[in-house]
């Protein structure tokens, strides 16, 4: 046989010896959670790999076994096997380690469904590997050549390291998963090592070829419900007769959605989350939205969060109106993604093109009294394209308004002087309901106020008079000693 340079050999097992012990390092000084906190010290980080009993496998996989290099031609021990790489099988001890890093990468990963089948593909690649190993030195220990099955090194082709590997990885391959077409064995140890193959093709083989089955499927799990919610909406369409024009509209909405959501249900995915997660999601989310709202700057945090829970996405297909002029306004919209366009009655006409960031119907939900426009919308606004909005209902933000009422009052404030910058408020009937909103412990309150500032402006003006009265007395004196 011919072999490749001891040279190289020793060259990668070092350089994966390296790398082991790099790992080894690492993996004293990796956190772990005591009590749900994560432990950040080196000392116990140390102490604990100590303790959990890892350090064992790690030392004995880093153990120097190579040194069985320099004297294995010396023993018999080369007649049972043809390599004396099988002095490093306590390497073997690092496929905990590999196991974890897979699992961790798995949990961190956006794609887990590619590093599963990546992670099956090389379980299934090695596993052929072994078992090629096996053949080779089955071959070798019986003899190469002597008989049709085993290795035969006649040739210089057959004599390449690189012929021989592919060769015996093939015969593997095609054994394991139990194509056949393989050499007929001769004699008893050769039936009893392809017999265990097959078996082993038929349990292992079977469990991982089902499990990448299984990957792949729920990996277009959610392309086939949605695929199939889009046949029964088609199917009643047919059944109702709903005409060609509308049924493509439908059509393209669900390619939109698909192309654009992916299908997803944000309420659904995030059901599963506690309320406070939940909350820290939508406002990283959404936050930096809401606070493009001229009526919402520098509001407090508290509201801003509480605001963020109850926005909704709504999507418009091309031509849909968003809102039309004259009708009640109970939602304020912001302009997510698309093109919105306000237009005359006559649906001709553009006034104007709102884009991404764009925000209208902030005022009328705030039910002002005094708005010149009744809270009706003052114009048509109408999606251009497909068009995602953040939706926010009138109900909604009052109520989360009903906790902050000093935010209230500022709100109110700004949106007043939205109205005023437009003549749109009437500034008497304003005033009027304002002092009808009181409530009888407002009202207490403020004539309660009212009647300490009269008490200040009594007490001042009798220090007034007072002093008056003494600088009087006092020139009276001055005159009389005269």
């Amino acid at each position: 046989m011919n072999h490749v340079a001891p040279g190289f050999w020793l060259a990668m097992d070092y350089i994966c010896d390296i790398i082991y012990l790099m790992d080894m390092i690492v993996h004293a000084h990796e956190g772990y959670l005591e009590q749900g906190m994560m432990v950040y010290d080196a000392t116990q980080r140390r102490g604990h790999y100590m303790s959990s009993g890892d350090w064992w496998y790690d030392l004995f996989s880093m153990l120097p076994t190579d040194i069985a290099y320099f004297w294995w031609d010396r023993t018999t021990c080369q007649v049972v096997m043809p390599c004396p790489v099988i002095v490093r099988l306590n390497r073997l001890l690092r496929i905990p380690r590999m196991i974890e890093w897979f699992d961790r990468t798995e949990t961190v990963s956006g794609y887990p469904n590619v590093i599963r089948i990546f992670k099956v593909v090389m379980s299934l690649s090695v596993l052929i590997h072994w078992n090629a190993c096996m053949y080779f030195a089955i071959s070798y220990a019986l003899g190469f050549g002597s008989d049709n099955w085993v290795y035969n090194l006649n040739g210089p082709r057959n004599s390449t390291l690189a012929h021989q590997y592919i060769y015996s990885f093939y015969w593997s391959t095609l054994t394991l998963t139990t194509i056949g077409e393989t050499p007929q064995p001769e004699n008893d140890a050769e039936y009893l090592f392809v017999v265990a193959d097959f078996l082993a093709g038929v349990l292992i083989f079977a469990t991982i070829v089902g499990n990448i089955g299984s990957m792949i499927s729920n990996m277009n799990v959610a392309r086939v419900d949605f695929q199939t919610r889009m046949d029964g909406v088609k199917q009643y369409m047919a059944f109702r007769k709903v005409s060609a024009e509308l049924e493509d509209r439908v059509i393209r909405w669900f390619d939109y959605i698909w192309t654009e959501c992916g299908a997803l249900d944000e309420e659904q995915v995030l059901s599963i989350l506690p309320d406070k997660l939940k909350a820290e999601i939508a406002i990283s989310v959404h936050l930096e939205t809401l606070q493009k709202v001229r009526i919402f700057q520098d509001c407090e945090p508290g509201l801003l969060e509480a605001l963020v829970l109850k926005l909704r996405l709504k999507v418009f297909s091309p031509g849909d109106y968003i809102c039309r002029k004259g009708d009640v306004g109970k939602e304020m919209y912001i302009v997510k993604r698309g093109k919105l366009s306000v237009v005359a009655d006559d649906g001709i006409m553009i006034f104007a093109t709102l884009g991404a960031g764009s925000v209208f119907g902030e005022v009328s939900v705030l039910d002002i009294a005094g708005n010149r426009t009744g809270n009706r919308r003052t114009a048509n606004v109408r999606s251009v394209g497909f068009s995602d909005l953040f939706c926010l209902a009138k109900n909604d933000l009052w109520e989360a308004l009903s906790d902050y009422p000093e935010a209230r009052a500022t709100l109110t404030e700004r949106g007043c002087q939205l109205l005023r910058k437009d003549g749109l408020l009437d500034e008497d009937m304003f005033k009027s309901a304002q002092r009808k909103k009181q409530s009888p412990e407002e009202m207490i309150a403020h004539m309660m106020n009212a009647l300490e500032q009269l008490r200040e402006r009594v007490t001042l003006h009798h220090a007034e008079q007072a002093s008056e009265h003494d600088d009087i007395i006092r020139r009276v004196n001055a005159m009389e000693r005269r």
